[in-house]
C-alpha cells in the first residue's frame, strides 16, 4: 500500500498548484487513505471471465460531420453579452507585443 503521509500530500499540493490549510491536512490525509484503500479492495476482485457491462471499444460514440454552421441569431445573442465586439468577433486586449 502506498504510504499516504504529509510528504506525499505536499507533493500533491505542488503538482496540483493547490494549498491545503494546516487545520485540514489531517482530515485530507484520512480521506486520501480511504480512497486508496477502496481502490486497493477493487484490485482484489476476481473478474476473470466477466465481461464489461459498458465499453466504448465496441461501437463507441458515433461521430458527426464537422460542418460549420452560421446562425446569425446565435452569433448576435452571444456577442450581445461580450464587453466589446466588432464585425461578429470578440474584441480582447492585446497580450502579445
Amino acid at each position: 500500500m502506498t504510504d499516504i503521509n504529509d510528504k506525499l500530500l505536499t507533493k500533491l499540493e505542488n503538482l496540483s498548484m493547490l494549498e491545503i490549510d494546516k487545520e485540514k491536512r489531517e482530515e485530507f490525509l484520512n480521506s486520501l487513505r480511504e480512497i486508496v484503500e477502496f481502490v486497493e479492495n477493487l484490485n482484489e476482485l476476481d473478474l476473470d471471465g466477466e465481461e464489461a457491462s459498458f465499453t466504448v471499444l465496441e461501437g463507441g460514440t458515433p461521430f458527426r460531420a464537422d460542418e460549420p454552421k452560421r446562425d446569425p441569431e446565435v452569433i448576435e445573442e452571444i456577442l450581445k453579452n461580450a464587453p466589446k465586439a466588432e464585425d461578429n468577433f470578440f474584441v480582447v486586449p492585446k497580450i502579445i507585443q
